[in-house]
């Protein structure tokens, strides 16, 4: 079994910072992809950021500047550091890895279980 959990949402202020961790934990051989998701109310889930495991990244347009992606190969985890939040930056916010748990069974993608994060004054 394999489980990504989420930590650090909350409350901030427009133009303020928060940052997201993830873990994943479980059985693990290798993870490649991570990255962060969210979704806003009556809206479609979209990427956020994400990182490779050699630590190429991608950013949504409308993140770029503002939001830096890292990750921890030797602890498993992956932070997403949000500045300058502006108030369209709330929804809940998901930690996804593309993981390997045995050598002869396929990556899977996991998800953890959603952080808010909501911007407001």
């Amino acid at each position: 079994q394999v489980q990504l959990v989420e930590s650090g949402g909350g409350l901030a202020q427009p133009g303020g910072s928060l940052r997201l961790s993830c873990a994943a934990s479980g059985i693990i051989r290798s993870i490649y992809t991570m990255g962060w998701y969210r979704q806003a109310p009556g809206k479609q889930r979209e990427l956020v950021a994400q990182v490779s495991n050699d630590g190429d990244t991608r950013y949504a347009d409308s993140v770029k500047g503002r939001f830096t992606i890292s990750r921890d190969n030797a602890k498993n985890t992956v932070d997403l550091q949000m500045n300058s939040l502006k108030p369209e930056d709330t929804a809940v916010y998901y930690c996804t890895g593309s993981i390997r748990t045995h050598l002869t069974v396929p990556r899977s993608d996991y998800w953890g279980q959603g952080t808010q994060v909501t911007v407001s004054s």
